[in-house]
């Protein structure tokens, strides 16, 4: 049996190496690096997977996070609630920019943020909303969106976990992740659902000003080369990133249902033991799996870490200290106990190997030696 990974990135690219290949070279042959023809294919597949008006290519995810921001034109001390449940970057832009991030806390089923908590949070100075669709499912988006109607707020979706996963409505009808508010960002990280072979992030909106404020800002805030519209940052995706990312759509929603897989198995073996909770699969998402996250219940974290991997079964902890109790995040607001649930998922969270690429063997082997480490 070969070395077990949390994401195995060689064997994916293995399978579709010819392709990918002949991508990267077709870029290398004609020199253009920068805004090459790629970047734009890519955008107008991506728009077309998603059902989305625009897409436009950045550097990265954070920087995703921190154009749409500056596009809304939200104003120093304006505040921007998120999850205490998330990683760093969601509230480090809003922080970048001198904003204010506004903490709330998660359902303790799907991990995604509280519609009810967002609501308690909201004043006068509120203008956005930041949900994150944590682990590979969407927040509870219908009741998300329905409050920032109520209160003329702005919703800017985190999609770097959940990108190819559908949020269905109630009355039948669904939409991609990143697509429901008023701007969607991803991050395109090498080990994401669909990742680059190096930085990269998107942008996604149905609204035509916005796309070309997020446009400008993404390009020094230029209109034309020259003429400074918007004050911008240099954030580009890059032309062999474009390339790579074109060919891996393709594949996107095979790597959503090898994921799925993986998770059902997993599910198998773990759901009788009390010991342990497996991820809680919304009724109005799909779940494409970016993370399969584990509750403990009764269990050193701790120790099960260091026995699975002296098993050679490694895992990771998304995330062992919530924001709210960082010290770049300290608020007299928010004390310890502040968010429980929050604070008990950061305490019992574990997160074991899921890809595309798993053998049976492997798979079998990590299940089974969890099994027998917890059962």
């Amino acid at each position: 049996m070969s070395e077990i990974q949390m994401v195995d990135l060689t064997t994916q690219y293995n399978r579709i190496k010819v392709e990918i290949d002949n991508a990267i070279q077709e870029v290398l042959s004609t020199g253009k690096f920068i805004k090459g023809p790629q970047v734009k294919q890519f955008e107008e597949n991506l728009a077309r997977y998603l059902e989305v008006k625009h897409v436009i290519g950045c550097a990265n995810g954070t920087d995703a996070l921190q154009i749409a921001m500056m596009a809304l034109g939200l104003k120093e001390g304006d505040e921007v609630i998120t999850a205490s449940f998330t990683y760093v970057a969601t509230a480090e832009v809003i922080a970048l920019l001198r904003l204010k991030p506004v903490l709330v806390e998660v359902n303790s089923a799907t991990f995604t943020i509280d519609p009810e908590a967002i609501e308690k949070a909201i004043t006068e100075k509120t203008k956005a909303i930041v949900p994150v669709h944590l682990f590979g499912q969407c927040a509870d988006m219908e009741a998300i969106m329905k409050i920032a109607a109520k209160y003329n707020l702005a919703v800017i979706e985190d999609t770097a976990q959940a990108i190819g996963a559908d949020y269905f409505f109630s009355d039948g009808s669904s939409k991609k992740a990143g697509t429901i508010g008023t701007i969607g960002t991803t991050s395109f990280f090498p080990s994401k659902n669909l990742g680059c072979f190096g930085d990269g992030g998107a942008i996604f909106t149905n609204d035509d000003a916005l796309e070309k404020k997020i446009r400008m800002i993404a390009n020094h805030g230029q209109s034309v080369q020259y003429v400074h519209d918007e004050i911008g940052v240099n954030s580009r995706l890059d032309t062999l990133q474009a390339a790579v990312l074109d060919i891996k759509l393709k594949y996107l929603d095979d790597y959503a249902a090898r994921r799925r897989n993986v998770a059902d198995y997993y599910d198998q073996v773990f759901m009788d033991l009390k010991n342990i909770q497996i991820p809680v699969r919304s009724p109005n998402s799909t779940h494409v799996f970016h993370q399969y996250t584990l509750q403990l219940r009764n269990v050193n974290r701790n120790e099960l870490r260091e026995k699975l991997a002296e098993a050679g079964v490694p895992s990771m902890i998304y995330y062992p200290i919530p924001l709210h109790l960082q010290n770049a995040y300290k608020d007299d607001r928010y004390e310890q106990g502040a968010f429980p649930i929050t604070e008990a998922l950061s305490d019992c969270v574990l997160s074991l190997p899921i890809h595309t690429e798993f053998t049976e063997e492997g798979l079998r082997y990590i299940a089974e030696t969890v099994k027998k480490m917890i059962g």
